[in-house]
């Protein structure tokens, strides 16, 4: 059974800091290994410790009300609005195409799933097997350590809370990355220079990555360094480049949702309205690699094009 360490240690922390609910980060290390009493007992005691909320039961946003008045009083702040985003998030037309097949530039993608709250879409067939094989091959010989973004500084570190190895591709890099840049621009709607370039990333054995969020809080200080390059991110695609035998899955806590790993395969999932409101309910993170290895390539998408 996992310990709390030093690592989750930063992690209750940071993600009590940034409003997310009780409830999902007992979901979420629960789902990691953890026994509900031991979770809940970490999580409240997070809680306290940090002084994210006042102690006692009526203190707390889940004891109060549940998960629904949770998202209303801790949701992150509208990007460019100080304070707290008091009113709940408002769900609107995402612009994704309908229709359980997609004509993405130059390929048919298939939809599996689609989910409403949040914007959750589960593809098929957005990459070819040997596509796929191609970006792991190009890639293999350039990983470096991941690394997150400080919400202090803006500055990337590396923590134990993301055991991967990546690298980034420039946009347009070449033919064939520009191939994949316009297909998934045109699966995800949105204009090709809004989007940063293909992140690749590897997890081996027992590699995870621990629920947060893809948006830069916009009440830390740190997120003006990214959003100064193109806006806020509004959207993220993870593909799936092989199969993960046991474990790997994108796990959703907040919202009880999860997706295996399947070569070719992609999920979508939209974080920013038409309000610029963001959603909390896409707290999302990478489950434990318990047999085999994982790796995925990654878009986000930006308000403005990203320069």
């Amino acid at each position: 059974m996992p310990v709390v360490d030093a690592a989750w240690q930063e992690w209750l922390r940071t993600n009590a800091a940034r409003g997310c609910t009780m409830d999902s980060m007992i979901g979420a290390m629960v789902q990691t290994g953890f026994a509900a009493d031991a979770a809940a007992k970490a999580v409240h005691g997070a809680f306290g410790a940090f002084g994210v909320v006042a102690s006692g039961a009526a203190a707390s946003p889940v004891a109060a009300g549940g998960i629904e008045a949770a998202l209303r009083q801790t949701a992150p702040s509208a990007p460019g609005a100080p304070g707290v985003q008091r009113t709940p998030y408002a769900y609107d037309h995402g612009p994704v195409a309908r229709g359980n097949t997609i004509r993405a530039f130059d390929r048919d993608v298939q939809v599996l799933m689609r989910c409403e709250r949040p914007q959750v879409i589960v593809f098929a067939n957005v990459l070819s097997p040997e596509e796929c094989d191609e970006v792991i091959e190009r890639s293999r010989h350039r990983l470096k350590r991941s690394t997150i973004v400080d919400p202090a500084t803006g500055q990337e570190d590396v923590i134990r809370n993301r055991t991967s190895e990546g690298i980034w591709y420039q946009r347009g890099e070449d033919a064939f990355i520009e191939r994949l840049d316009q297909r998934i621009a045109s699966l995800m709607n949105w204009p090709v220079e809004n989007g940063e370039g293909l992140q690749i990333l590897h997890y081996g054995p027992t590699g995870e990555y621990r629920p947060h969020f893809d948006y830069f809080p916009p009440d830390q200080p740190g997120s003006m360094v990214h959003t100064a390059r193109g806006g806020q991110r509004v959207a993220t695609l993870v593909i799936y480049l092989n199969d993960v035998p046991d474990g790997g899955e994108t796990i959703f806590p907040e919202a009880g949702l999860s997706v295996a790993a399947k070569q070719g395969g992609a999920v979508y999932f939209r974080y920013m309205n038409g309000q610029r409101q963001l959603d909390p309910l896409t707290l999302h993170g990478g489950a434990p690699v318990r047999a085999g290895d994982k790796w995925i390539m990654t878009k986000w998408m930006r308000e403005r094009a990203y320069v």
